[in-house]
C-alpha cells in the first residue's frame, strides 16, 4: 500500500509564508525522486520543485529563491517551504515519487494554496 498525503496548505496574505508536508507510507522516500507540481484553475499542471535521492535540488523559474524543497527520511515526509508568497502561487500542490528503475510513480491527492488580501 502506497499513500501520499499533503498538508499544510491554506489561505496567506501576499509576502507571507507556508510549508507544505507529503507524508509517505509504502515507500522509503530516500530511494526517490521527490518532487512538487501545482495546478491553478483552468491551468495545466506545473512542475515546482525537484529532490534527488542524492539531495540535489531544482526549481521552476518562477520560484527559484522564494521556495525550498527538503526531506526527513526519519519522518519519511518531503517539505515545501514557501516563502515571499505572490498570488499566482494560488493552486493545489501535489507531491510526486518516482523510481525510474522499476517504473514505479505515485501521486498525493492534493492541497489548496490561496494567496490573496
Amino acid at each position: 500500500q502506497v499513500q501520499l498525503v499533503e498538508s499544510g496548505g491554506g489561505l496567506v496574505q501576499p509576502g507571507g509564508s507556508l510549508r507544505l508536508s507529503c507524508a509517505a507510507s509504502g515507500i522509503r522516500i530516500s530511494m526517490y525522486v521527490m518532487r512538487w507540481y501545482r495546478q491553478a484553475p483552468d491551468k495545466q499542471r506545473e512542475w515546482v520543485a525537484t529532490l534527488t535521492s542524492g539531495s540535489t535540488t531544482n526549481y521552476a523559474d518562477s520560484v527559484k529563491g522564494r521556495f525550498t524543497i527538503s526531506r526527513d527520511n526519519a519522518k519519511n515526509t518531503v517539505y515545501l517551504q514557501m516563502n515571499s508568497l505572490k498570488p499566482e502561487d494560488t493552486a493545489v500542490y501535489y507531491c510526486n515519487a518516482v523510481l525510474t528503475t522499476i517504473a514505479a510513480y505515485y501521486w498525493g491527492q492534493g492541497t489548496q494554496v490561496t494567496v490573496s488580501s
